[in-house]
C-alpha cells in the first residue's frame, strides 16, 4: 500500500504562546517548501497544532531532505483514511500484509485527538484483532517486530509504521542574526550550533580554501547565508567586523575557537572582545578534537 502523507512533527515550538508558535510555524512551513522547491519536489502543505501534513508524489526523495531542516523533531510516511472503525481496520491490513508474518510479531499503538464513539483502547483491539485473523501473527505489546501507529485526529486518522528521527531545534530563522568567523571547515559546525537553535548566520571567510566546505555545508542544510569574504586576520580585521556587524544588525559573534590550542585561543578570544561591542559565542571551546570531527562528518562538514 502506497503512503499518501508524511506527517511532520516539531517539539519545542509546541510549548510557546499561541502567537509565538503560530509565527514559529510559519517559519518552518517556509523553510520545508523551500527545501523542496530547491530540490525540484512538487507539494502541498497544510498545519494544525501539532502537526505538519506534507502530501507530495516523490514521498521517497522528501524524507532525505526532511531530517535537514531544523525545528523538526521526526516525520512518518503515513496512509490517510477516515476515523471509521472499518476503514481504519481496512487500511491496517493493507499496510501490514507485506510487513507480517507468522514470524513476526506486532503491536497497535493508537492515539486520539477530538470525540468518538470509541476509545483508544477499543481501537487496539479490534484492529489487533482483525490483523490477527488475517495474517496469524501474534500480538506482543513489550518488544514487537513491528508497531502500528494509528493516529486519529477528529474526523480523519493516519496509520504508519516508523517515526523517523530529524534533526530537531528551531526553524532556522526565529532568533536572532549572528556573525560567524570561518578560519577552517571545523568553524562551520560552531555556526551549526546556532543555526540548531534558530539563528541566521553571515559567514566571514577569511581563508578562500574554505570556499567549497562553506557552500557545501550550507547546501546541504538548505540555509540561504550571505558570505562575505574578507582578507587574513590583520591589524585592520577587527574594524572590518565591528563594521559589518554594526551594517548587518548582527547580535552576536561566533567562533570555532577550541581549547586544543589554549594559548593561541584563549587570547584570540580577549582580542576579540577588546574589539568588539558583541557578545562572543564559542560553542566548541569545551569539544575534544575528536568530539568535533565526529560531529562535524555528522552534519556534513568535511575537513
Amino acid at each position: 500500500m502506497k503512503y499518501d502523507v508524511i506527517l511532520i512533527r516539531y517539539g519545542e515550538l509546541s510549548l510557546k504562546s499561541t502567537y509565538v508558535r503560530k509565527y514559529f510555524e510559519s517559519i518552518l512551513v517556509r523553510n520545508i517548501k523551500n527545501a523542496l522547491t530547491r530540490e525540484n519536489i512538487s507539494h502541498t502543505i497544510r498545519n494544525e497544532r501539532g502537526r505538519i501534513y506534507l502530501t507530495t508524489t516523490d514521498i521517497s526523495k522528501s524524507i532525505t531532505i526532511l531530517p535537514r531542516i531544523f525545528g523538526i523533531v521526526s516525520f512518518s510516511p503515513a496512509v490517510q483514511t477516515s476515523s471509521i472503525m472499518e476503514e481504519m481496520s481496512f487500511s491496517a491490513l493493507q499496510l501490514t500484509k507485506n510487513i507480517l508474518t507468522k514470524e513476526r510479531s506486532f503491536a497497535i499503538r493508537p492515539t486520539r485527538i477530538g470525540t468518538h464513539q470509541f476509545t483508544s483502547q477499543e481501537v487496539a483491539v479490534r484492529i489487533g484483532s482483525d490483523i490477527v485473523f488475517a495474517t496469524q501473527t501474534r500480538v506482543d505489546l513489550t518488544h514487537p517486530d513491528v508497531e502500528l501507529y494509528i493516529e486519529i485526529r477528529e474526523k480523519k486518522s493516519f496509520l504508519f509504521t516508523e517515526k523517523i528521527p530529524g534533526v530537531g531545534g528551531l526553524p532556522l530563522g526565529t532568533q536572532g542574526k549572528i556573525l560567524t568567523l570561518v578560519e577552517n571547515p571545523s568553524s562551520l559546525l560552531a555556526a551549526w550550533y546556532l543555526m540548531h537553535r534558530g539563528c541566521n548566520v553571515i559567514i566571514i571567510n577569511v581563508n578562500q580554501s574554505n570556499e567549497k566546505a562553506i557552500r557545501s555545508f550550507l547546501a546541504q542544510w538548505y540555509a540561504d547565508v550571505e558570505i562575505i569574504n574578507t582578507n587574513q586576520i590583520g591589524e585592520d580585521f577587527y574594524g572590518q567586523l565591528s563594521t559589518i556587524a554594526s551594517e548587518k544588525k548582527c547580535d552576536a559573534l561566533v567562533t570555532g575557537h577550541t581549547l586544543e590550542e589554549p594559548i593561541h585561543s584563549l587570547s584570540a578570544i580577549v582580542q576579540l572582545k577588546k574589539n568588539s561591542n558583541l557578545p562572543i559565542l564559542s560553542p566548541l571551546i569545551a569539544l575534544t578534537r575528536e568530539e568535533i570531527d565526529q560531529q562535524g562528518k555528522k552534519r556534513g562538514i568535511h575537513r
